[in-house]
């Protein structure tokens, strides 16, 4: 067995005791929906060059869908705002992008409908594969949410139990 000094061991042991989870999500939901929101939004800002190319009007309504939802799904994501159901929409997007970059050349505008290089929508769906498993932590509005409805449920409970 390897000998290590004592300051040593303490601080080895006190970093596998301390895990920053809540602190890690909180990153990796700004992060995420940070990237999540400059994509909606680039889209958004492209649009008109979207609009005026050969797509038919139900590929123009389907990229402002889906820019609506990237940017609505984004901000929730920030804020940690229903987070799980955000992230629904959010995994949907990200098939259909790799779907749409996979199926078209790149020089169809199918394939330019998603402002980024191919491999961000398999990169996304990770992010929000583990974020959908994970949640969002405790740093976010849907925990506050949470102890505010358990504290109103306890304070019924303890009000009908009282009454009895």
């Amino acid at each position: 067995m390897i000998n290590l000094p004592k300051w040593i061991k303490s601080f080895l042991m006190l970093n596998a005791a301390h895990t920053y989870s809540n602190l890690s999500r909180l990153f990796l939901r700004l992060f995420t929906g940070i990237m999540f929101l400059q994509m909606g939004v680039r889209q958004m800002t492209h649009l008109g060059d979207f609009a005026q190319s050969s797509m038919g009007s139900a590929s123009e309504s389907t990229l402002v869908t889906i820019v609506v939802v990237e940017i609505v799904c984004a901000v929730f994501i920030i804020l940690g705002l229903f987070t799980r159901l955000t992230l629904i929409p959010s995994i949907g997007i990200m098939i259909y992008a790799e779907i749409a970059m996979m199926s078209s050349s790149s020089a169809s505008t199918a394939g330019q409908m998603f402002i980024f290089e191919p491999g961000y929508p398999i990169m996304f769906l990770g992010i929000f594969a583990y974020m959908l498993l994970a949640g969002p932590g405790k740093i976010s509005l849907d925990y506050l949410f949470a102890i505010h409805t358990i504290s109103e449920k306890d304070d019924e409970e303890s009000e009908v139990l009282e009454k009895a």
